[in-house]
């Protein structure tokens, strides 16, 4: 979105709606500080629990003098609305693809670039607060969209699903596959060889059990915890795109806070990206096995699965569409130790 469009719907919020001027932002002279959190996760889930971990963290962290209310299961809007909500003002926080941020800051779509870093460690260090490559695209979305980046955890391997065995590219020619509705994630599924359909993940079962698409990418995690088994037969793991979930937050309401309001968000921050990257970390395999109890027919590479095929499709498409807008991005990413 550019950044005009937003400065145009912050226009129209203050104008129209000044009674929700600054709701993420209640200090009663009573109370805590409180602020909103929403994303579209199912509170199961790592991504959606770890919401609920931050919270309770800042709430300590802060003396009690902050106090999170998290609203899951898009409760406060879908996939773009939670990232413009942010960057309005009207929620303090949400997590977010980096491919959705791209919606607000363009370059940081490139994160969530498919087979772009070597392994979960090299993600880590690019996608922490501190690194420079971060610090670089921080300091461009708060320029761009009031917003800022205050952690992000591994949210996993994306892998496919499908109501059939797939070995290689091939095997999706004509086949729908859902793609999480921003380009470099319809790139992915195209690079893949299937048609992408962008379906915004409230949506996602529904498209699935009733046909509308035929399969989707999600890490297992996912797969297992919205049991996707139920209406997914194989997955195939690709591991085509590694994940970091981004939570941000509103710049005004950073700037609100004084220095230990701020120490204690960082605290908070730095204990919940460490929890929830563990916790997915240690129950990866496991999950891919309670899938297979479950019923969906795991494949992987001693299966027959081309994951070098994937790996050459995908890219060729990725530097057809983003090498030259991102080559300086992808030169610093790989520099990152």
């Amino acid at each position: 979105m550019k950044k005009s469009n937003l400065m145009n719907r912050r226009t129209m919020l203050a104008a129209g709606a000044g009674a929700l001027a600054a709701p993420f932002l209640v200090r009663p002279a009573w109370a805590a500080t409180q602020l909103r959190y929403g994303h579209n996760n199912e509170v199961s889930s790592v991504a959606g629990a770890q919401a609920d971990w931050f919270a309770e963290a800042l709430g300590q962290t802060s003396n009690g003098n902050i106090d999170v209310q998290v609203f899951p299961n898009s409760q406060l809007g879908k996939l773009q609305e939670l990232a413009e909500a942010v960057s309005l003002g009207t929620i303090a926080f949400s997590h977010n693809t980096a491919g959705a941020l791209g919606s607000l800051y363009q370059p940081f779509a490139a994160l969530d670039t498919p087979y772009l870093y070597r392994d979960v460690d090299h993600l880590m260090a690019v996608t922490d607060v501190d690194s420079p490559v971060m610090q670089e695209l921080n300091e461009g979305l708060i320029a761009a969209a009031n917003v800022r980046v205050i952690y992000a955890h591994y949210f996993g391997r994306r892998n496919l699903t499908c109501n059939k065995a797939v070995m290689t590219p091939a095997d999706l020619a004509g086949t729908k596959i859902r793609a999480v509705p921003f380009p470099i994630y319809t790139t992915a599924v195209e690079g893949m060889g299937a048609v992408a359909v962008p379906v915004d993940w409230s949506e996602v079962p529904t498209a699935l059990a009733t046909g509308v698409v035929q399969g989707q990418e999600n890490p297992v995690n996912v797969v297992l915890n919205v049991k996707l088994y139920e209406v997914q037969s194989h997955l195939m793991l690709t591991g085509h795109m590694s994940n970091a979930e981004v939570v941000v937050m509103n710049e005004d309401a950073w700037q609100a806070l004084d220095d230990a309001g701020k120490d204690a968000v960082r605290e908070a921050a730095n204990q919940t990206r460490e929890k929830a990257t563990k916790a997915i970390l240690d129950n990866e395999e496991s999950e891919t096995q309670q899938l297979r109890d479950l019923g969906m027919t795991v494949i992987g590479a001693e299966d027959g699965l081309d994951v070098d095929a994937f790996r050459t499709s995908v890219k060729a498409l990725v530097d057809e569409r983003f090498g030259a807008e991102y080559g300086d991005l992808y030169a610093k990413i790989a520099a990152v130790s």
